[in-house]
């Protein structure tokens, strides 16, 4: 990687290490070239609500990071860290430029690249600016808009990486402070506001807070962040779907089966028992994180990939969405196993809790293409392994065939999408098993991303800050897709028919509850094991 002279270096030391400095330069760090087809974003504002919460330090930074190591940002870009307690922006900075030399040395993060290049990180550090303010005093906001019409374009992008209970409240000053009206400022420009999820906890409480926000901003200037999008391998969906003449054709109820979406975790709830209690595995990842994969999978094609055409499709595709009920969902809670304590024993846990931290769901797709066929949804914390992945069952192809052969069974052809940890494809398909007699044996073709292209160390947010500042919302989620997702599964959270889903128990480390077989053997299949061994026998 070539660097740029050091500015701090003095003279008679023109090969001294980079001072890690806040100041702001001009001088643009020399990246390598940008990836093909990729131009430097925009010049923006970027502030940053919650500055020193971990959220800003795991994955905003990184991506940040690893944008400038790419040339992907402009030279006057300025990252501007809002938080309560006074410090000065050299502090914030050591605070940052630790967490990001801690998660690039940890090999099971997301982040591991090892070593960080200085030359890229000053790059950064220079344009951090740190503004102590509470979130909810006008003052904070008066301050932040003396700074913003100061800056040169004036384009802004407000990323709330706080807690959901201060969304209402700093919309509601950026708004009455004038920050979200574009033009405004001495140099006018766009201003865009980021949210993560949660958006509300169901139907009423989403509608609700998206007609605050619209109320101060236009659904244009939203963006609805879920860092499942952000993921090469999620949105290689896509292009497996609609860049390959052998999928599409097929990608229908006359040929396929079921599709199953699984996000298994390892990990328990690392001391977040406290939020855990009030979320639970259903509301934290079905209607958000697995609906958007199902979207992906199952929406119909799109005319382009412009953004409102792609969210079009996807908010159709939830549109159809059948209603769940409790008989459609599993849910459980992991016990004390193999793979340690139970929930009930978690820090901030209630000794008699009854959240999920587990859930399955059985959903159908009311369409033309999807009538019929079961999409089954699984998630859940402390599971035999860590994986995230789509799978498509193809039906079984008429046996007669084989009939009169000692072929008793046939393995079905499924096509796996492998989103996290492995990134790539597999397919299981059928073959003659070398010899005299006419026997079948399941084989599988499969391919890792990291074989065939340069992957690196992506945190998932890279793409997404990077679209935000061409004001690409494809991978964002539209008001209308919030409410429609919370609306599928609203009898399952306040039952009107069915009763309250039970809570079934399973061994931490094990494969979730057996109640979550039979949801899937009424219909006659059955979930892939989380601990799998590929055709041939190897794992």
């Amino acid at each position: 990687m070539s660097t740029t002279p050091n500015p701090s270096a003095s003279p008679d030391q023109p090969n001294a290490t980079p001072a890690l400095s806040c100041k702001l330069s001009a001088n643009r760090y020399d990246a390598l070239s940008s990836p093909a087809g990729k131009k430097p974003a925009p010049p923006c504002t970027l502030v940053i609500f919650g500055a020193g919460g971990d959220l800003t330090k795991r994955l905003l930074m990184p991506a940040l990071y690893n944008l400038a190591v790419d040339g992907l940002l402009d030279d006057s870009m300025k990252i501007i860290g809002v938080n309560h307690g006074e410090r000065e922006t050299r502090e914030w900075c050591d605070e940052l430029h630790t967490s990001l030399q801690k998660f690039a040395a940890d090999k099971a993060s997301t982040f591991h690249a090892g070593k960080l290049d200085d030359n890229a990180w000053n790059w950064v550090a220079q344009r951090l600016e740190y503004m102590a303010g509470e979130f909810e005093s006008d003052d904070t906001f008066a301050k932040l808009k003396q700074k913003l019409d100061q800056s040169k374009g004036g384009n802004a992008i407000f990323y709330l990486a706080v807690g959901a209970r201060f969304f209402k409240p700093i919309t509601d000053r950026l708004g009455k402070a004038g920050l979200l009206k574009e033009g405004d400022g001495a140099n006018g420009g766009f201003r865009r506001l980021v949210i993560e999820k949660p958006f509300g906890t169901d139907l009423a409480s989403a509608r609700d807070l998206n007609a605050h926000i619209l109320s101060y901003a236009r659904e244009s200037q939203v963006y609805r962040i879920d860092h499942f999008l952000g993921k090469d391998t999620v949105q290689s969906i896509l292009a497996v779907r609609f860049a390959n003449a052998m999928f599409e054709p097929i990608w229908r109820r006359e040929y396929i089966d079921c599709v199953q979406i699984t996000a298994a975790e390892t990990i328990g709830v690392e001391g977040r028992g406290r939020f855990y209690e009030q979320t639970g595995a259903f509301r934290d990842m079905v209607p958000n994180h697995l609906f958007q994969l199902l979207g992906i999978v199952a929406m119909e094609p799109p005319n382009s990939f412009d953004a409102e055409a792609v969210r079009n499709r996807k908010a159709e595709l939830f549109d159809a969405i059948q209603p769940l009920t409790s008989a459609d969902v599993v849910f459980g809670q992991y016990e004390k196993g193999p793979a340690g304590v139970g929930y009930r024993e978690e820090p901030d846990v209630a000794p008699g809790s009854t959240t999920e931290t587990y859930a399955a769901a059985r959903v159908f797709v009311e369409n033309w293409r999807w009538a019929g066929v079961p999409f089954y949804l699984r998630t859940g914390k402390r599971l035999a392994v860590r994986r995230t992945e789509v799978s498509v069952q193809l039906k079984p192809v008429p046996f007669r065939l084989f009939r009169d052969t000692p072929v008793d069974a046939l393995t079905p052809n499924v096509l796996t999408i492998r989103i996290d940890p492995e990134h790539g494809s597999s397919f299981d398909f059928n073959v003659k098993v070398p010899g005299p007699v006419m026997q079948v044996g399941p084989v599988q073709s499969s391919f890792n991303y990291g074989d065939f292209f340069a992957e690196s160390a992506n945190v998932g947010y890279e793409t997404l800050l990077y679209d935000c500042m061409f004001g690409d919302a494809t991978l964002f989620q539209r008001a209308d897709s919030i409410e429609t997702s919370w609306c599928a599964v609203d009898d399952v959270l306040h039952p009107r028919s069915g009763g309250a889903v039970a809570v079934r128990g399973y061994a931490a480390g094990s494969d979730g509850p057996a109640e979550a077989d039979a949801l899937l053997a009424r219909d006659g299949h059955a979930w892939r094991p989380l601990q799998q061994k590929a055709p041939g026998g190897k794992s």
